[in-house]
């Protein structure tokens, strides 16, 4: 067999392994291990998955994944996300809809630091949802809110799929969260917007408007200044140059650590809890990357994704048809694959023939950060939707789809965006780091 053939049969056993609900992680193992039998013999594919976990165990680049793991456990546990919710609860207070609003906000300031999607959801689902009830929302405005806001983590820096992304594709971290931060920024004000409209077209969606004075909001901003100067000293760092990205990451987990006890929010034992579960976390996640780098390596040497971007060449397809076929296959894959998982097993394909048609591989970072977050939250199986509802077993899953639709509308928007301005996630890099 030819090794393109190899590689092509190799992807078909990958997606029957994943249709088997056998685990991402053992699944990439299992076909890059014998995919490099089928290729290069035992003696090779043995040595290559001897010295692929000490690789990927002693990457620089990597290091920086556990230090921001723990940084956003510690937050966790600091219930520092309460302290956002309260103070954007009275920041906007003017406005109608204006708990939805203060939920995305919260959503989007806590998950830069938390890092995950699925924790973001979590956290504030139960800090969010009951004063939302409380208030009168309907329950799809509150959960789409929710599900849309807890997606935002993950493209806002810092993230650790952009950090794995720059792993795979040899990219460098810091410019990558450069890229990220004003697409993360303009995708919350795009979700911002749908809350408020959905508000004004259903006005039964959302109570009247509760005004506070303007001194009770400058106020409010007293609750979470530690948590915003954490943030700016972190990703402010690395854009400044003052310290890299893993220097960042070990900073801030010592100043969240920091802030927990000096302000009696900490103690041993949840301090404990917050390692014990950043350990779980990082070898959960080291473990997939390790599958993935053998299945990254199996790819390369079957040539199969420059034979792919030679075909797609040579049918003369256009650039942009290339594209819309790859972000649909992210939203397909999207419905049984978390986001990480989808990172690791496509960008080593897609990525060749995206630069083969002359798109910047930082561009192609934040596209496809960004149709993840919409694998995280399109119906009928999106993580976060699964997650609002563990949380709140009463509200119904029908209510859940409902009340995400309106909010699908604004990442479909900012890729548009993307395709017709790429300046959007490509010039402030190029101002810090030329």
């Amino acid at each position: 067999m030819s090794p393109p053939f190899i590689g092509l049969t190799g992807v078909i056993a990958l997606f029957v392994l994943l249709f088997a609900r056998v685990p991402v992680w053992a699944s990439l193992a299992l076909v890059g291990f014998f995919g490099n039998v089928a290729l290069s013999g035992w003696p090779a594919a043995f040595a290559i998955a001897g010295t692929t976990p000490f690789d990927v165990g002693s990457s620089y680049t990597l290091s920086v994944i556990p230090l921001f793991v723990l940084m956003g456990e510690v937050a966790s546990e600091t219930r520092l996300s309460s302290d956002l919710f309260a103070a954007a609860r009275v920041i906007l207070s003017g406005v109608r809809g204006g708990l939805a609003v203060a939920t995305i906000a919260a959503s989007a300031c806590f998950g830069a630091v938390c890092g995950s999607s699925v924790a973001t959801a979590a956290t504030m689902t139960r800090i969010a949802l009951p004063e939302m009830r409380k208030a009168g929302y309907d329950d799809g405005l509150a959960t789409g809110s929710l599900a849309a806001g807890g997606s935002l983590g993950i493209l806002i820096p810092p993230s650790i799929i952009l950090v794995i992304y720059a792993s795979i594709a040899e990219q460098s971290v810091p410019k990558l969260f450069a890229a990220s931060l004003f697409p993360g920024l303009l995708l919350t004000a795009l979700y911002i917007l749908v809350a408020t409209a959905v508000v004004r077209l259903w006005p039964d969606h959302a109570p009247g408007l509760i005004k506070t004075s303007v001194a009770e909001k400058f106020a409010a901003l007293a609750g979470p200044w530690q948590f915003l100067l954490l943030f700016v000293v972190t990703i402010g760092g690395i854009y400044a140059g003052v310290f890299s990205p893993t220097e960042a990451a070990a900073i801030g987990a010592f100043g969240a650590i920091l802030i927990g006890v000096l302000g009696r929010r900490i103690g041993w034992t949840e301090l404990m809890k917050a390692v014990e579960g950043s350990v779980i976390t990082s070898c959960l996640l080291f473990v997939i990357i390790i599958g993935a780098n053998l299945f990254s390596f199996f790819m390369v040497q079957t040539h199969l994704p420059a034979m792919l971007a030679d075909a797609a060449r040579t049918a003369n397809l256009p650039d942009l048809v290339v594209m819309a076929l790859i972000i649909v296959a992210y939203v397909v894959m999207g419905c049984f694959l978390e986001g990480i998982g989808m990172v690791l097993i496509t960008v080593p394909v897609f990525l060749p023939i995206v630069t083969g048609y002359g798109y910047d591989p930082m561009w192609f970072a934040i596209i496809v950060v960004i149709v993840v977050e919409v694998g995280l939250i399109h119906p009928p199986v999106g993580m976060n939707l699964f997650v609002i509802q563990a949380q709140a077993p009463e509200t119904k899953i029908t209510s859940i789809y409902r009340g995400i639709l309106p909010f699908l509308i604004a990442p479909l928007i900012l890729v548009v965006l993307l395709f017709v301005f790429p300046q959007l996630a490509l010039w402030f890099p190029k101002i810090l780091y030329g």
